[in-house]
């Protein structure tokens, strides 16, 4: 089964990170990849842009409607994701908790619904 691992990362925390600290984070997050990737369970990843560099689109009324910034106003915001091939959720949550967005904010695992 595959499941998403999403890093939701605390701009306050991160921000208020020293240049060094944040350079040995994103350190971090590529060894983590380097490793699921290697183990041969990474099956996709992406960072995003920070959040603040979204547009929102919704339809209202049948009129398109576009918001500069994330859908809502949270301390924590979508940095990023990783999808990797597990037997169950334990095995997901194993993973999950190597990696380093848990200090920086947290990571939701959710199995994948496979289409079609």
């Amino acid at each position: 089964m595959r499941y998403i691992l999403m890093s939701n990362v605390d701009g306050k925390v991160l921000g208020g990170l020293p240049p060094e600290e944040h350079a040995a984070l994103f350190s971090r997050f590529v060894a983590f990849t380097q490793a699921l990737a290697e183990s041969g369970v990474l099956r996709g990843a992406e960072q995003l842009q920070p959040a603040d560099t979204a547009t929102t689109l919704r339809v209202r009324d049948g009129e398109a409607v576009l918001t500069d910034g994330p859908f809502a106003d949270v301390a924590e915001s979508f940095g990023g994701f990783w999808v990797v091939e597990a037997p169950d959720l334990d095995t997901a949550l194993g993973h999950a908790r190597a990696c380093p967005g848990t200090e920086v904010g947290s990571v939701e695992v959710r199995a994948l619904t496979e289409l079609g």
